[in-house]
């Protein structure tokens, strides 16, 4: 074989379904697999594995059809200057289809990431199993899957939705960190929307059954909605920023703005009435470098805040309470947001910062229903199991079974910091009020006027947060405005934080 027709056979096979199908790709408004990995990688860096493989399969004329590249590329290269291993399936080819080969190629691209301890991305556009490959290609999956979860918490896995991903597929990105999905293009969903209407009656679009919109709002399976594939791979190397290569690894540091800066604005920003909202981002992008951030699951349950961001140059995930939404509430949805979210960081070594604002969970029969105490249970369990340093900021309210639940000292916040305008109780002044004075004030005169001055006798003595730091619970009562300062100080402290746990196999989380 000469150099010559080496190079021929390449080319060949780099052109994938050929020019039509790429047509096709592009019409649809999507790129190709090999366009989107020239977008991800730095230039000139990708080294393409595995382009040579084929498939054996001898079914309904599966031995006359060409598949090149097995409908899908995989490989390596840095992504700002970074290691990443990758594989993108090629809907060109054969719909993109998975079978035994195709699946080979991505196990073995998995596998080359784990031993690299590099970060791994998954870009998904295919039509689903390739039929005619039968049990082969369940098989196929089933490896990916299991690879999944065996990379699970020692490297970063990304899995990127670009086109339609339906039936078992979907369960290797549910197995990911990090979701990523493209507006109008790309739709997840276990049976479509005509198999629905077969079996149950209902008529849905793909987009609505499975569209980037449906699973950052209403399901919570993806994580970050893009509006074009170019944005979406944008937001990939931002992301990517914020974590480490592996879980034995550190997250890249930056140059920070000031350090010791302040922001008297934070003085202020609690309205006057407790039941007044006021915007939680505005305090987080007020503490964050550069006021930069990047929020996760912006779109579901945004009663809770879940952002990276970085101080003093260092990333750290955020939890927050936003009053905007539901008062702050915790809900089934939130608490299952701010779990994952806590997990995920203490898998990577990120740095835990938790914002507080919350009057309680959420009350109804909906939410008793359907298991508020299991959920709610989720996000007590992930805080106490964090291991990283953890820091938690009380702004406002912060009551009952909820201030626990919002990474309290005993739950293994390292630091934890109170505004003058905390409030830390079991629960608000006119709920306790009315428990408390009930027969005072069913015999006073004026039950009104009486019950007004037991809520104030209430709040003075129990809704403040000199209470919670005369016990020790609060650390230390700070001016807002100082609250940037307070929190890269802690940090810095509790840098070289070590937590002995109890042998075992695994804990046994509230699934």
């Amino acid at each position: 074989m000469t150099t010559l027709d080496l190079q021929e056979r390449k080319e060949k096979l780099k052109l994938g379904g050929g020019e039509k199908a790429i047509a096709s790709q592009h019409q649809k408004g999507k790129l190709t697999a090999r366009e989107r990995l020239e977008k991800l990688f730095d230039e000139n860096s990708f080294v393409e594995t595995g382009l040579f493989v084929k498939h054996r399969c001898t079914n309904f004329g599966m031995e006359s059809k060409e598949a090149p590249g097995e409908g899908v590329i995989t490989g390596y290269g840095t992504v700002n200057g970074r290691l990443v291993f990758v594989s993108a399936q090629d809907f060109t080819v054969i719909g993109g289809s998975l079978g035994e080969m195709h699946a080979a190629k991505i196990v073995a691209a998995q596998n080359a990431a784990m031993k690299a301890g590099a970060p791994f991305i998954c870009i998904n556009d295919s039509g689903g199993a390739r039929i005619q490959e039968g049990v082969d290609a369940l098989t196929g999956y089933s490896q990916i899957f299991f690879n999944n979860t065996l990379a699970s918490g020692v490297i970063p896995q990304i899995s990127v939705i670009m086109g339609p991903c339906a039936g078992g597929a979907v369960y290797s990105p549910a197995l990911t960190d990090f979701v990523f999905m493209v507006d109008t293009t790309s739709q997840m969903f276990i049976t479509g929307p005509a198999v629905i209407q077969s079996v149950t009656g209902e008529q849905v679009s793909a987009e609505q059954l499975g569209g980037s919109l449906t699973h950052t709002s209403k399901s919570g399976c993806a994580h970050f909605r893009c509006a074009d594939e170019d944005t979406c791979i944008q937001e990939i190397k931002r992301l990517l920023e914020y974590l480490p290569s592996n879980n034995m690894d550190e997250a890249p540091v930056y140059e920070s703005d000031d350090i010791n800066r302040i922001d008297e604005r934070l003085n202020s920003i609690i309205p006057a009435s407790a039941n007044q909202s006021y915007d939680m981002l505005s305090v987080i992008r007020s503490l964050a470098d550069q006021g930069e951030i990047m929020q996760y699951q912006e779109n579901f349950a945004p009663n809770i805040i879940t952002c990276f961001m970085r101080l003093g140059g260092k990333s750290v995930g955020v939890i927050a309470n936003q009053p905007k939404h539901l008062a702050g509430c915790l809900d089934i949805n939130a608490s299952d947001k701010a779990a994952r979210f806590i997990r995920t960081c203490d898998s990577f070594n990120i740095p835990l910062i938790t914002l507080v604002d919350v009057p309680g969970f959420l009350p109804g029969t909906n939410q008793e229903y359907n298991g508020i105490i299991r959920h709610g249970a989720k996000l007590l369990y992930a805080y106490s199991e964090a291991t990283v340093p953890m820091l938690t900021v009380i702004t406002r309210k912060a009551f009952g079974g909820a201030y626990i639940g919002m990474c309290s000292k005993q739950l293994g916040a390292d630091m934890v910091l109170a505004w003058p305008t905390a409030q830390i109780a079991v629960m608000g002044a006119e709920g306790a009020a009315n428990i408390i004075f009930s027969k005072e004030i069913k015999q006073a005169e004026n039950p009104e006027a009486k019950r007004a001055e037991k809520i104030q006798e209430y709040e003075e003595q129990m809704m403040n947060p000199y209470v919670a730091a005369a016990r020790g619970y609060v650390d230390d009562v700070i001016e807002p405005a100082e609250t940037r300062k307070r929190l890269i100080s802690a940090l810095y402290a509790f840098e070289g934080k070590k937590v002995l746990r109890p042998q075992r196999k695994h804990g046994n989380m509230p699934l």
